[in-house]
């Protein structure tokens, strides 16, 4: 038997990958996609320049980059790179993007982004913004979508076998029957399927239910509910 698939509605974090992602959303800006750190700073490029293991020069970049809590707009650089997050809404009058970076915060298979408050924010913005929110695979997916293939491999990761948004599941690979057989029940007359292919079910179940409600137009807390009974 050849394996199926399941295209889902949504994107879903990979159980095994989420603690990666997280990694990896710590390293980059998470409204333009680009790494938090610049070659062109000494300091950083004197850490990577004796780390040949993309394991080991990934935890070097992520040790750099997860204190920075701006993502730094270009002033020098005349040839437009500081403002590629420009195509995205313009979160409180950027200069090409300047956006403010949150914690990543990971609770059982979600994650969360937390913004740090300056203090002298009046109370009209405080409302606006809340503090602490949910952020969904679809986010993750579509800024893991932005990064450059010259983060990627500063980062130890390979655009050619390992980009960041694979590790997001879009496509649920199904086994064939001979890897989830169906069991005889008291003496055969009955099958009892394997509990793989009940899981499946549900998830089949679960997509549809949130194609549905997409398609519905039904209001974002509902699909919600269902993306989560997905995941």
């Amino acid at each position: 038997g050849h394996f199926g698939h399941i295209e889902l509605a949504r994107p879903v974090f990979h159980p095994g990958f989420i603690i990666k992602v997280k990694k990896i959303l710590e390293c980059i800006c998470v409204n333009c996609g680009k790494l938090k750190a610049d070659i062109s700073d000494p300091n950083f490029a004197d850490k990577i320049r004796h780390v040949r293991d993309p394991k080991a020069r990934m935890a070097v970049v992520w040790a750099h980059c997860k204190t920075k809590m701006l993502c730094e707009p270009d002033e020098p650089k005349e040839d437009g790179e500081g403002d590629n997050g420009a195509g995205d809404e313009p979160k409180k009058g950027h200069g090409g993007c300047g956006h403010v970076q949150p914690l990543i915060r990971k609770e059982a298979l979600k994650l969360f982004v937390q913004y740090k408050r300056p203090k002298d924010e009046d109370e009209e913005v405080k409302s606006l913004q809340p503090d602490k929110r949910a952020i969904s695979p679809l986010e993750v997916y579509t800024t893991f979508k932005k990064m450059l293939d010259s983060d990627l491999h500063l980062l130890g990761l390979s655009d050619e076998y390992a980009r960041p948004e694979w590790m997001i599941l879009t496509v649920l690979p199904v086994p064939p029957p001979p890897v989830r057989p169906s069991i005889a029940v008291d003496g055969g007359a009955m099958r009892s399927e394997d509990d793989l292919t009940y899981k499946l079910g549900d998830i089949i179940k679960a997509n549809a239910n949130v194609r549905r409600c997409e398609g519905e137009g039904a209001p974002a807390h509902v699909v919600a509910e269902f993306e989560q009974l997905l995941q």
